[in-house]
């Protein structure tokens, strides 16, 4: 079929980061208006099973109002995924040398994104066969194709440490199973955060690496001797709503530091005079402050206004690194030159005005709850529109030198 061969479908980056920026745009909206009330909350499935009981799978058919589980559900697994599994399905033929899924495979993932959106926003009737796998199809093919491309590197001959991805990209199914199921679903929000988390510390791993060589001709220090007990540390985490409180503050509070420790190694000072790349080094601060707030919160009650730990890294780490990643791939990918022109530009700072106002405006204001929140959403959505009138004509093309993807 013609529509297969299009540009659209040629990589995963070009699929999945259209659908990112109107998740971007609609789901902190969305959120908004049924937390003030203008829209009824949207019904979420789940076990009414009594709290901490045995859980069952799938679940009694049973519909409620849970806007709570909704919204968080949709950050990680609308926004958070379509801009994951773009980064990820390009990376990945990247790391092991193929050509990577392209055609029907790619035109099938977004029709189950978009159908994953649908049974969570509007399935309030559906039953338990049509509702689960309609929210389960997405998950379960981005991780079998990723896990299938990998499959491809012998990583015993590169000392590659893709065998991360092997542990996390599974666990992030039992993960959003977990956020749906209403007993389970701190559990849920706690395991899928910290999945994200072991994902942009690699990704920023890596990527810094070549930000910095290209961007001011230094070399950021890699060591394996610490690089490694941050990512087995990351790992641990994956499961700390299961571990006693305080050895789950403990292990947060020693990745932090050893995060701190190596990112004075990485040239800060540089990184920070350029928005473009500075943008991601704020996120992996970011990432320090959701782990030093969170292993705090697991100790002693602190006044937040709102759930402070969660924001930090959704709405700082995915939300300043993801434009960020996506003007990067999206220009480099069509082999343009890697630029932040004025309008992307635009585009991090309304990010960053949408964080202090999700964030931090709330702990100076708390009065001002509502019209911070209201402000948030709209940055986010002014951001994702410029960002996507940026991106769609590059990704909608065939590349500018003539290569395939």
């Amino acid at each position: 079929m013609r529509l297969l061969t299009h540009p659209i479908f040629a990589l995963g980056f070009r699929t999945l980061f259209p659908l990112a920026c109107l998740a971007g745009m609609i789901l902190p909206l969305w959120w908004t208006l049924i937390y003030t009330g203008a829209v009824p909350p949207a019904p979420i499935f789940r076990n009414e099973s009594a709290p901490g009981g045995p859980l069952s799978f799938p679940p009694a058919p049973i519909f409620v109002q849970a806007p709570l589980q909704w919204h968080a559900h949709e950050m990680f697994y609308g926004y958070g995924w379509a801009l994951l599994g773009g980064f990820l399905l390009t990376a990945t033929k990247n790391w092991v040398n193929v050509r990577g899924w392209q055609g029907g495979a790619l035109a099938f993932l977004a029709a189950a994104w978009l159908i994953d959106r649908i049974a969570n926003g509007f399935g309030a009737g559906w039953p338990a066969w049509l509702y689960w796998p309609a929210t389960l199809l997405f998950q379960l093919a981005i991780v079998a194709m990723l896990l299938h491309t990998l499959l491809k590197q012998n990583l015993r001959a590169t000392g590659s440490d893709n065998y991360f991805f092997w542990i996390a990209l599974p666990l992030f199914l039992p993960a959003k199973v977990l956020i749906l199921q209403g007993d389970y679903y701190a559990i849920g929000v706690g395991m899928s955060l910290a999945l994200f988390r072991l994902a942009f510390l690699i990704m920023l791993e890596r990527t810094q690496v070549q930000f910095m060589r290209h961007g001011f001709r230094v070399e950021i220090r890699r060591d394996p001797r610490l690089d490694l007990p941050i990512k087995w540390l990351a790992v641990a985490l994956i499961f700390a709503e299961l571990l006693p409180a305080p050895l789950a503050a403990l292990l947060e509070f020693v990745l932090a530091a050893l995060l701190l420790w190596r990112f004075a190694f990485w040239h800060p000072a540089k990184a920070l005079s350029r928005l473009d790349i500075g943008i991601m080094y704020v996120g992996y601060l970011l990432i320090v402050a959701q782990l030093v707030v969170s292993g705090i919160g697991r100790l002693i009650e602190l006044p937040w206004v709102g759930t402070v730990a969660v924001h930090l890294f959704t709405v700082g780490v995915m939300g300043l690194v993801g434009p960020a990643m996506i003007v990067r791939i999206s220009k480099g990918h069509t082999g343009r030159d890697v630029v932040f022109e004025p309008a992307d530009k635009a585009v991090l700072w309304l990010m960053i005005a949408g964080f202090l106002a999700r964030v931090v405006a709330p702990q100076l204001h708390p009065a001002g709850y509502m019209m911070w929140l209201a402000l948030a959403a709209t940055g986010w959505l002014v951001a994702f529109a410029i960002l996507l009138w940026r991106i769609l004509p590059m990704l909608v093309a065939p590349r500018v030198d003539g290569r395939p993807g």
